[in-house]
């Protein structure tokens, strides 16, 4: 009788849940939405790269209240949000917009697992826009400013009882600030998106012991066989040792120890080179031991690869993996959905846009001024798929030269624009360092807050030597980073050339479809060209890729193609914005793009 009791209790608290939230507004939805469940929302483990068996999920429908600027914790609340979706979006079952003249509150009660006990408790935040502010048990724990990145909080200290009570407070300027918000402004239209404000990504608390491992940092070297690793430990002692073994599927390969907080360099006999064809990681089990016992263990993966630059036999400057010429050939990608915002509603839709790609025949992706989740750079890393990764933009755009070297004034950031922009550009970098699938940085984009950029791009490549960077991909252009990145809309144009340094074609294409049903909006949808049918579409597609195989063998050594999907205005996507109707032929198109990468060999 008591366990039916307990059922029926859950199966009540289960349906009480669900009647409290559902999605809002008329807008198109993916066939994702329909699977999502406040009680079991986002649940797959949030950061593959280093992983531990313990850990919880804090998701699910929390209070939510949106106030003035400046006014105390509310005493009541507006009702219930679907964390980690953005207030603005549909899926988060508020859909309301905020501003900068407002904040928006949240709290939810937690306890912590029977088996946590002696443990230190890590509280996780995948992403909140912009500033945030955090309470534990009516104690303020500490604030985080950053979009785009995680940050965590010890909060052993503050637990109290059983129950625990989370309060978090969110401001978002959106476009009234300076701050790095891609394309979110207040008032959506043409190329730019509705703003996302709040938590966007996984909540979570992890165990952990007093000492512990806190990052993994490695870097392939394939010319010398061998993988370096940097273990962060927290509050680690003298004597305290890093094991790390190194797995090829179930068989380990290799094993070495070093004192915690040295890298370890572990040479690897006859290494399987990862590629968009071949992608081949290795796993790893990384150990702490202090005073001979196993203090803490994660698992985790990387992946044999180099990226570089070559000169070839006509004198044109290659990008090279694993010391071979590559042209790299992706789609622009926006990371937005009609539903969740920037949050994809579940991990398969994440991984949907991913595969989608490679069945277009492509083997590169430029995520364009967005982050995404820790597992969306993990599902690259084991699909195969090259990443650009971009800054996200924010602050003003100076004058744009698009066609031509640039001989204006730059933006001048105020101090603080520009200790903002370094803290969250050094920080996505560090974020992002492990993640094999990332081979170029982009620091701007077309001028969208761009600003010293000789010295930022210089700054970026001392940062992290291992990648290229394409300091301002479509202009301003200076003679800077590793390439010169040309936007040209609609069909490919070799409209500027340099001999010295790789030459991509940033972006082009733009071809528009717009499908009836399937829109975001019933008018002012854009697209460079306009079509009415899969066969004209997938028809210029083609023309295009016939140029661009031309231009590849006398000058172009990778080139993006726009879009992924339509996204809110733009209909000139590959997919449409639900991801419900392919708007091309995608055999057809996998088989030009495919001869489009094999020109240069």
């Amino acid at each position: 009788m008591k366990n039916k009791l307990t059922i029926l209790i859950f199966f009540f608290a289960g349906f009480a849940c669900i009647a409290q939230w559902k999605p809002q507004g008329d807008k198109i939805k993916t066939k994702w939405a329909e699977q999502v469940d406040p009680n079991h929302t986002l649940t797959e483990y949030p950061r593959p790269i280093m992983e531990r068996e313990q850990w919880k999920n804090l998701n699910g429908l929390w209070n939510y209240s949106i106030q003035p600027v400046g006014q105390a914790a509310p005493k009541g609340y507006d009702g219930k949000i679907l964390v980690p979706f953005a207030v603005e979006s549909s899926l988060s079952g508020v859909m309301k917009s905020v501003g900068s003249e407002k904040e928006i509150w949240y709290e939810t009660d937690f306890t912590l697992n029977s088996n946590w006990k002696n443990k230190d408790i890590l509280l996780h935040f995948g992403a909140v826009d912009w500033k945030t502010e955090v309470w534990l048990n009516d104690v303020k724990i500490g604030t985080h400013t950053g979009g785009f990145t995680p940050f965590s909080f010890n909060i052993t200290p503050f637990l109290n009882g059983k129950s625990q009570k989370l309060v978090v407070k969110v401001w978002d300027p959106t476009s009234d600030g300076t701050q790095p918000r891609g394309k979110q402004v207040k008032n959506p239209e043409s190329i730019w998106y509705t703003p996302v404000s709040g938590i966007w990504q996984t909540v979570w608390l992890e165990p952990v012991s007093k000492k512990y491992i806190n990052n993994l940092r490695t870097t392939p070297d394939v010319d010398r066989n061998l993988i370096s690793i940097i273990p962060e430990v927290k509050e680690s002692n003298a004597g305290d040792i890093i094991e790390i073994t190194v797995f090829d599927g179930i068989k380990a390969i290799a094993s070495e120890k070093a004192v915690a907080g040295q890298s370890l360099d572990i040479v690897l006999n006859n290494p399987k080179l990862w590629s968009p064809d071949s992608p081949f990681l290795y796993d790893i089990k990384v150990k702490l031991i202090s005073s001979g016992k196993i203090v803490d263990e994660v698992k985790s993966y990387f992946a044999m690869r180099k990226i570089s630059s070559k000169r070839d036999e006509n004198g044109i400057v290659r990008m090279q993996l694993n010391n071979k010429d590559c042209f790299q050939f992706g789609p622009l990608d926006q990371g937005w959905w009609p539903d969740g915002l920037y949050t994809a509603p579940t991990d398969e839709a994440l991984k949907y846009d991913i595969i989608r790609t490679k069945e277009l025949g492509f083997n590169m992706i430029r995520k364009h001024v967005k982050i995404e989740p820790a597992r969306w750079y993990t599902h690259c890393d084991k699909m195969g798929v090259l990443v650009w990764q971009d800054m996200p933009n924010g602050d003003a755009g100076p004058i744009w030269q698009m066609h031509n070297y640039f001989d204006g004034n730059e933006l001048k950031r105020t101090a603080q624009s520009e200790e903002t922009y370094r803290k969250e550009w050094r920080e996505i970098m560090d974020h992002l360092y492990s993640y094999p699938s990332i081979v170029v940085w982009v620091p701007f984009n077309e001028a969208w807050g761009q600003f010293k950029t000789v010295e930022i791009t210089e700054w970026t490549k001392n940062h992290d030597p291992s990648r290229l960077v394409n300091s301002s991909s479509g202009g301003n252009h200076f003679q800077t980073g590793d390439m010169l990145d040309i936007h040209h809309y609609p069909g490919p144009e070799l409209k500027l050339y340099d001999a010295r340094r790789i030459t991509v074609l940033g972006e082009y294409g733009g071809i528009g479809f717009p499908v009836t049903g399937h829109l975001w909006q019933t008018d002012k949808n854009w697209g460079y060209t306009q079509f009415k049918n899969i066969d004209e579409t997938t028809a210029k597609y083609k023309e295009y890729a016939d140029k661009l195989i031309a231009l590849a063998k006398v000058g172009f050594s990778a080139a993006v193609y726009t879009q992924t999907t339509d996204v809110e205005g733009e209909v000139n996507g590959f997919m449409t914005y639900d991801r419900k109707v392919d708007k091309m032929n995608f055999s057809e198109v996998s088989k030009i793009n495919k001869e489009v990468i094999n020109s240069i060999k």
